[in-house]
């Protein structure tokens, strides 16, 4: 049964002209029009502004800026069965807390989602600034009983989806670094982290997750970090609505999780990584097991591997290891 608070929101985010009587709330409700104002001080409490006005009722001037488990689960529109949702102010790692809802039994599909890491990290293990600064930090955790052949693609495939829908809501141009960074014009916004583990001979638990810097504003980076480091609100001029694009960026992980999973992905997989992807041509080196191999970025391989081709022609693949661009002469 939907809570007051959810019946209140799904009216303000639904009506046509932004506003909604008192009358109509404490219809839809069953409760006096005053217990509907003690129920739209509860939600100013929670960070949503909203104008109260003779006549007209209610209308939801702003989100809040951090994450909302009602505003999420209304917008979501992608909901396969049993899916749920977990909102945490802290936690040490959303990859880590969802691995261990996994061990406990929780049903998936199921996504973690949390203000601030205290131990957020990305790829070889490497700290990710997990501040609650209006950046996003989630996990969706399945159970796909896959074979690990499979899997080499997914990072990429889930990669290049997310762009797509950040292009489409925030009218900007992101790219993808292989294997797991989303990158605008050079700078850093996000990063994933696949997580599996693996039977004999299939995938038992898999968590995707992804740091994306949605409204940590200009100049609020630690250290150097700011050189490196771009948030979408910079890149837009304006914070973005937090809880729609969490739920819209969770909605294509699902899509996107069934389309792979179905091997539906490799019909556009190749048109997406190459509109996306940020090293192709570009002169690269490849740090693999403490080698070091210079050549031309080519793409990728059906299997997800990096394409290098080196100085007399030849394509190299490469399924793991470090890729810096080369510095362009003049530069």
């Amino acid at each position: 049964m939907p809570t007051p608070e959810n019946v209140i929101l799904r009216e303000l985010l639904n009506s046509e002209d932004n506003w909604v009587s008192g009358a109509v709330l404490a219809e839809k409700l069953g409760v006096s029009r005053v217990a509907v104002w003690h129920q739209m001080r509860k939600l100013g409490a929670q960070g949503i502004e909203f104008e109260a006005r003779r006549a007209r009722g209610y209308r939801m001037l702003s989100p809040p800026g951090r994450l909302h488990a009602a505003l999420i689960e209304l917008q979501l529109k992608v909901r396969p069965r049993g899916f749920s949702l977990v909102v945490l102010d802290e936690i040490d790692s959303t990859n880590d807390e969802a691995a261990r809802q996994l061990a406990a039994g929780r049903q998936a599909p199921f996504a973690v989602l949390a203000s601030r890491q205290t131990q957020g990290r990305g790829r070889f293990g490497r700290p990710w600034h997990s501040e609650a600064n209006g950046n996003l930090y989630a996990s969706v955790a399945f159970r796909p009983r896959v074979a690990p052949s499979q899997m080499p693609t997914f990072t990429l495939w889930m990669g290049v989806n997310i762009c797509e829908l950040i292009e489409n809501l925030a009218r900007v141009a992101p790219g993808i670094k292989w294997p797991n960074d989303i990158l605008f014009n050079g700078r850093k916004a996000g990063g994933m982290l696949t997580e599996a583990r693996v039977d004999a001979d299939q995938i038992r638990d898999l968590v995707f997750g992804l740091g994306l810097n949605v409204n940590s504003p200009a100049g609020g980076w630690p250290g150097d970090l700011g050189l490196h480091a771009v948030s979408l609100a910079e890149l837009t001029g304006s914070p973005l609505d937090f809880n729609r694009l969490t739920a819209a960026l969770i909605g294509r992980v699902l899509i996107a999780y069934e389309r792979f999973v179905d091997g539906e992905y490799r019909a556009n997989f190749a048109e997406l990584w190459h509109r996306y992807d940020v090293l192709r041509g570009r002169q690269v080196t490849v740090v693999e097991g403490g080698r070091r191999h210079r050549g031309t970025m080519a793409g990728v391989d059906d299997e997800g591997a990096l394409l290098l081709r080196d100085e007399n022609g030849r394509r190299n693949h490469f399924h793991a290891g470090e890729v810096t661009l080369e510095k362009q002469v003049g530069n």
